[in-house]
């Protein structure tokens, strides 16, 4: 992670001792694999798919994705620190072991942790997942309304854009929405391998099916590290992944460090000061939304 924390610009939010403490942050994806790096701080997990109560990742994708948000970099002797290593997690597994997954289960997990999201002072929803953008049909109508209601209950849901760009229209379901913070990758024209392809410019661009501009804001998404699920052979404790879903984590991250700074902030708030600090990369608005998240920017009054 240290090449994300120079990007973004983490040292000021350093200085200031932020970390995310207090913030909780809950990552609906594969699940969650008990690392060293969450500690105490993952506070509950719930399984959508079969129900289990031990925290697990069958697929490993939540695990890096929630390293990259929130690990410790305990096991790493702090190399590969996430964005905010103080912050609460959650994890909810709506996703199977091959990453796929459905409407129902994404919805489910939304409506738990709404349920749930004063018990486990759950600010932020990180949904690194998406569906393959259409015209609208009822479950994508669903998902949205599902994403906006939790907006609505006082959530800031930040989405990923998808890889399926380079094309108009290619930003994925939920991230089509209006109300959520859509996220893309800054670094997408680096050559990376995204679930065992080859891609370049793969970040989903807009504008949406509605017209709306799409993504609103953009992190690094290549080849970083985060932490690992140790499943059967597999007894690495970090691992590379790229795309989207890596860079949703890093926004979200930052925004736990804002939200520690200055807890009444609303989610309509808090994305105006995303808008208002991003970095104009000199992109086209449906590549780059406002530009890229800047840690120090977002952070000062």
């Amino acid at each position: 992670m240290n090449r994300v924390h120079e990007l973004i610009g983490t040292e000021w939010a350093r200085k200031q001792n932020l970390t995310g403490k207090g913030v909780g942050v809950a990552v609906l994806d594969t699940g969650v694999y008990p690392h060293p790096d969450f500690g105490r701080r993952l506070l509950a997990f719930k399984d959508m798919l079969s129900g289990k109560r031990t925290p697990y990742d069958d697929n490993s994708h939540g695990t890096h994705v929630m390293g990259v948000l929130g690990g410790s970099g305990e096991g790493s002797g702090g190399l590969y620190e996430g964005v905010a290593p103080g912050c609460s997690l959650i994890g909810i597994k709506i996703l199977d072991s091959r990453g796929n997954g459905s409407v129902s289960s994404l919805l489910k997990g939304l409506r738990w942790l709404r349920d749930h999201k004063k018990e486990y002072g759950i600010r932020i929803v990180n949904i690194s997942v998406g569906s393959v953008p259409r015209k609208e049909t009822g479950e994508e109508s669903a998902l949205i309304r599902g994403v906006e209601a939790a907006w609505a209950d006082g959530l800031v849901v930040v989405v990923a854009a998808g890889n399926e760009g380079p094309g108009a229209r290619s930003v994925t379901t939920p991230g089509i929405s209006r109300k959520v913070i859509t996220v893309g990758s800054s670094d997408d024209h680096q050559a990376v391998e995204v679930c065992g392809t080859s891609m370049v410019d793969y970040s989903g661009r807009g504008p949406t099916y509605r017209c709306i501009c799409k993504p609103d804001v953009v992190a690094p998404g290549a080849a970083v590290v985060s932490c690992n699920a140790r499943n059967g052979k597999d007894t690495r404790l970090y691992g590379v992944k790229s795309g989207t879903s890596m860079a949703t984590p890093v926004v979200s991250g930052a925004l736990a460090l804002l939200l520690e700074k200055e807890p009444d902030m609303t989610p309509k708030e808090v994305k105006l000061r995303l808008r208002e600090s991003a970095v104009d990369l000199g992109l086209p608005r449906n590549q780059q939304g406002w530009g890229m998240i800047h840690i120090a920017r977002l952070l000062k009054p």
